[in-house]
């Protein structure tokens, strides 16, 4: 019989650990600028921009959250079908 000394033990690769918050290039989805908004998603600042003078959620200092302002545009698109 095999003692335990005996049988190899199987080790474990290391983890893999995430970037650490606030890495170079973080940005935070709940906290976006109209300009890193309209990177992300390929718009022109200006359309962001737009957006938000016609309502879209932005807080006091103009930050928008991402999935905030999918709904926001989501709602609009279905409203323009609509008419």
């Amino acid at each position: 019989m095999a003692t335990s000394e005996e049988t190899p033990t199987p080790s474990a690769a290391p983890a893999q650990t995430p970037s650490a918050p606030g890495g170079p290039g973080a940005v935070n989805p709940a906290a976006l600028t109209a300009a890193q908004l309209a990177r992300l998603l390929g718009v022109p600042e200006e359309t962001i921009r737009r957006h938000v003078a016609a309502g879209a959620p932005a807080g006091a200092d103009g930050r928008m959250n991402l999935v905030h302002y999918a709904a926001w545009l989501n709602k609009e698109l279905a409203r323009d079908d609509a008419d």
